[in-house]
């Protein structure tokens, strides 16, 4: 039942990764966007972004069984998948690599951002679980409720992330010609 419950949080984590990449990267680059184009886009997207989500946390899952420390650098490598998926337009094993590229020689501060915005939510649904405690049981919906209301950071600090990873892989410009 965990197996099942875990594989249904990660199909839905996919499909609102999506959408909010989406929006994000469209008011970057267009200075609007729209839910519904967003939508119909990670429909679109849809069997690559499940994939690929399922794929990175099976890998980084296994990782962290193996001594936490792959787990923690599988996560680091994979940070921009979803964004590549939804602004390249790429497949699942491109996503991957290019993932890989866009972190590589960024890796403290891609776990700086990762750590940072996981103890915004973390901290965000903690506090909500207080919040709920007089309801017994029912304290940890309070906490998701509270979470869900924070939890876009996410992919929105993701997709900033890709365009500033993106910006300054176009400025290693070869060197000019010696003549």
């Amino acid at each position: 039942m965990a197996l099942g419950i875990t594989l249904i949080l990660w199909v839905v984590s996919a499909v609102v990764q999506g959408i909010c990449v989406k929006c994000a990267a469209d008011l970057i680059e267009k200075g609007t966007a729209s839910l519904e184009e967003a939508a119909n886009f990670t429909i679109y997207k849809i069997s690559t972004l499940i994939i690929a989500v399922i794929l990175t946390n099976l890998l980084i899952t296994f990782g962290c069984l193996a001594l936490i420390v792959p787990g923690i650098i599988l996560a680091i490598i994979f940070y921009l998948v979803i964004p590549v998926i939804v602004i390249e337009d790429t497949g699942v094993l491109n996503s991957l690599s290019r993932s890989s590229t866009l972190v590589s020689n960024r890796w403290l501060k891609t776990f700086a951002l990762a750590l940072i915005v996981g103890l915004i939510t973390a901290t965000v649904h903690f506090v909500g679980n207080l919040i709920g405690s007089p309801l017994g049981a029912f304290s940890v919906i309070v906490g998701s409720i509270m979470a869900a209301f924070i939890q876009p950071i996410i992919p929105i600090s993701t997709t900033i992330y890709y365009y500033a990873m993106l910006a300054k892989e176009k400025m290693k410009l070869p060197p000019p010609p010696p003549f």
